[in-house]
C-alpha cells in the first residue's frame, strides 16, 4: 500500500467516515453504510468501489448482500492510523456510530434496510 493512495482517500470525508466505521464494525453492508451515513446508495457505492480499486476493503457476498471489510493484507501502519484516528477524533463518528446502533443488530438491520 503506497502511503499516498492511502492518505489520498482519507482525505475524502465520506470515505474517511466508512473506514473509520468498518473498523470499529469490522463489517458492514451498503445499506447500513447508507442508514448510518444518511446518504443514497449510489454515492456509497461509488466510494465503495474507490476504497475496493485502492486495495483499501474487500467485500464478500452472502446471498443478496456485499459486505464489505478492511482488506486484511492492509499493512499494519495503515489499520494502525484508523484506530488511531478513531481513538483520537471519536467525534467523526459519533453521528453515524448511534445512527447504526438505532438499526438494532444484524438480523433487525436486515429486515429494516436489506430487504426493501
Amino acid at each position: 500500500m503506497h502511503a499516498i493512495t492511502f492518505f489520498k482517500n482519507l482525505a475524502d470525508q465520506t470515505r474517511l467516515t466508512i473506514l473509520l466505521l468498518i473498523s470499529v464494525e469490522q463489517e458492514l453492508c451498503v445499506c447500513e453504510l447508507c442508514s448510518a451515513l444518511e446518504l443514497s446508495q449510489p454515492k456509497i457505492s461509488r466510494h465503495l468501489a474507490l476504497l475496493k480499486a485502492a486495495n483499501i476493503l474487500t467485500s464478500r457476498r452472502q446471498g443478496q448482500w456485499i459486505y464489505y471489510s478492511l482488506n486484511s493484507s492492509l499493512p499494519t501502519w495503515c489499520i494502525t492510523t484508523l484506530q488511531s484516528c478513531n481513538k483520537e477524533n471519536p467525534q467523526l463518528i459519533t453521528k453515524v456510530i448511534t445512527q447504526l446502533n438505532c438499526m438494532g443488530d444484524r438480523p433487525q438491520r436486515q429486515q429494516q434496510c436489506c430487504n426493501t
